[in-house]
């Protein structure tokens, strides 16, 4: 499939398949992508990934969420240290008609908000959203500019919706830090159960109790090896999609294969 696939889209005749390798052609094939004009969620994702959670912090300081499930929303990318913060991406093919249910939702489970947008979309991010919600500009270099500070609004957590974002296993951690003795019930009463008693928590320590659990629990450490050893390109990729231990070494040695023999795959 990956031999068809990349003859299909034309971007290296035989002459440029000489001397380089399958990861290399991953990076010539993404800088195509972050063309201003063609750039789509994965170049914005990319640059949070290289500028924030593998620049700013690292894997064993900082922890990364993605599609996380919040009220009737998924949030595109979470960044937990000693906060949580989540980036809403609002690409050039994007439109912000959702913007504000999905700002909504996400004030209920995490305190520092960002919305990180290309320059067409940014006045209208501004405008339209509160001062405390921070605004990023992805800029034709793809570089991450600063608009806007965000600032740690608590003010709107609500401990449920927190539970449903959670894992059952998470929200009984949470809830025995927080003094609740765990009956021994089968999952469909112990959903329930949970629910119920998330409802009557401190919003603000349900929070950081959050913060502390998922970066346990989602500890993105174990890919570190992995992460150093593929191309920057596909780096993001290797942080967001499951992959059994088993496979790490298989990939990277695909990575480092000539790209003329890896076109010879049926």
């Amino acid at each position: 499939m990956f031999a068809r696939s990349l003859r299909e889209t034309e971007l290296f005749d035989h002459a440029d398949t000489l001397g380089i390798t399958v990861g290399e052609a991953f990076n010539e094939a993404f800088a195509l992508l972050r063309q201003t004009g063609l750039r789509n969620e994965y170049v914005y994702r990319s640059a949070l990934t290289h500028n924030l959670l593998l620049g700013k912090h690292s894997l064993r300081t900082a922890c990364m969420l993605n599609e996380f499930r919040i009220g009737s929303c998924k949030a595109d990318l979470i960044i937990l240290n000693g906060t949580g913060t989540v980036y809403e991406i609002k690409s050039e093919r994007d439109s912000l008609s959702r913007l504000h249910n999905q700002i909504t939702n996400y004030r209920k489970a995490f305190g520092k908000i960002y919305v990180i947008a290309g320059s067409e979309h940014i006045d209208d991010v501004l405008k339209t959203t509160e001062s405390t919600i921070g605004v990023l500009s992805l800029t034709r270099w793809n570089r991450i500019s600063t608009i806007r500070e965000a600032e740690e609004v608590l003010d709107f957590l609500c401990p449920v919706t927190i539970f449903e974002s959670l894992r059952i296993n998470e929200a009984k951690i949470i809830a025995s830090e927080l003094g609740i003795k765990i009956p021994d019930l089968p999952n469909t009463q112990m959903h329930g159960f949970l629910k119920e008693e998330f409802s009557g928590l401190p919003p603000v320590s349900v929070y950081n109790l959050m913060l502390k659990t998922l970066k346990k629990s989602r500890s993105l450490l174990s890919l570190r090896e992995l992460i150093l050893n593929l191309p920057k390109s596909l780096q993001p990729a290797a942080l967001s999609v499951q992959l059994r231990s088993k496979d790490h070494e298989r990939l990277i040695n695909t990575m480092q294969l000539p790209l003329n023999e890896a076109l010879l795959w049926e």
